[in-house]
């Protein structure tokens, strides 16, 4: 479960990019260095993408900075997305970079340059591998802690380099076996590895933006949380809304014996509301289900449809159940929650159920709301 605490999160991002930087530099320097000394252009390309790198560092440095911005008027959400804009801004300066070096490389193609090969090449490339093999593990386990975006980015693109620097490895020793210059191959390779690289943060990024699903970790973690207060009969609709990678509005049904005094089942609910946002930071809205418990009919007949519900599809479940008797008729109302790749309409649904409900008794009349959950 997510607990919030703006100040270190900053702290951790800030120490994160900070390490980027130096690392980023470090290597940005040695392989330029070496890829102009000894004509190495796929090792020269890689050196300008680690300066890319550094200069992604610097923006997730500024990210964390301005993310963790309290809200205010104008932004009572607060300011976490900046992260995905600033992720967004990463990614495109890579993509830009996959440009250049494709260009370049092609160039090479057309008119291969003599290279060298040293032991100097071979060391920045080794350097190379172990310092951004390191540095994905660290931005991963730091992303993963922070929930970050960015440093998310900052670890598929470390990873990506240790592929791409690898790959001009690679390069050089077919040309020192075979007296062949494939360099210029090889820098397109490291281009296209990083194009890719900076197409999956897009997609990622654009993902959560345009409203991407909760993880159902996370909506388990909640429905078992709000189903261990007493009181609780049962849970549905759980809404998840996200302002931030650690920013979190949620909404949820919490169905309550009916019999139950109306300001005690109140109570228990804003109990609820103020627990998980002091516990979890998660600012959570509960709508109050009555529910009929000491009803015969009531009880078996929703225990019917349950299993009416199970046998067309396991994954479908039902909630809201509820009866009005009439003299003839009798209208059985609930809704029913079903995943979004069903392959059945929703027609389809309810002509079973029909059939299936009027088959138990002719006088029972459905009245039913189908709904997606995830």
């Amino acid at each position: 479960m997510l607990d919030i605490d703006n100040k270190n999160r900053t702290n951790s991002g800030n120490i994160a990019s900070i390490v980027g930087i130096l690392v980023n530099i470090l290597l940005a320097g040695v392989k330029v260095l070496v890829g102009l000394i000894f004509g190495v252009i796929s090792l020269f390309a890689d050196g300008l993408n680690n300066f890319t790198d550094c200069g992604s560092s610097i923006i997730s440095l500024i990210s964390f900075k301005l993310s963790s911005k309290p809200a205010d008027k104008e932004h009572p959400f607060g300011h976490e997305r900046i992260e995905y804009i600033c992720s967004i801004v990463v990614a495109f300066i890579i993509l830009l970079i996959a440009i250049s070096i494709a260009i370049e490389s092609v160039n090479k193609i057309i008119a291969p340059p003599e290279v060298s090969f040293s032991i100097w090449i071979v060391l920045a490339l080794v350097l190379s591998v172990c310092a951004k093999l390191g540095l994905y593990f660290y931005y991963k386990t730091v992303a993963k802690k922070l929930n970050s975006s960015i440093l998310k980015a900052a670890a598929v693109d470390s990873l990506t380099d240790c592929i791409s620097t690898s790959t001009v490895f690679v390069s050089l020793i077919v040309g020192l076996i075979f007296n062949i210059n494939i360099d210029g191959y090889a820098g397109v390779a490291v281009s296209i590895f990083i194009g890719f690289s900076a197409v999956n943060i897009l997609k990622e990024v654009f993902s959560v933006l345009i409203g991407k699903a909760p993880d159902n970790e996370l909506l388990l973690e909640i429905k078992q949380k709000i189903l261990s207060y007493p009181g609780v009969l049962g849970v549905h609709d759980i809404s998840v809304y996200s302002y931030g990678p650690n920013k979190y509005f949620a909404s949820v049904h919490v169905e309550v014996d009916a019999a139950q005094d109306v300001l005690t089942s109140h109570e228990l609910i804003d109990d609820i509301e103020k627990d998980f946002l002091k516990t979890t930071g998660i600012m959570l809205t509960g709508h109050l289900d009555p529910i009929v418990t000491n009803d015969e009919r009531v009880n078996t007949l929703k225990k019917q449809v349950e299993d009416i519900v199970k046998k067309i599809d396991p994954t479908f479940s039902i909630h809201d159940f509820r009866m009005v008797f009439g003299v003839n008729t009798t209208n059985v109302l609930f809704d029913l929650a079903i995943p979004y790749d069903s392959k059945m309409t929703k027609d389809e649904i309810k002509n079973i159920l029909e059939k299936e409900i009027t088959a138990i008794n002719s006088q029972y009349c459905l009245v039913l709301t189908i709904e997606h959950c995830i």
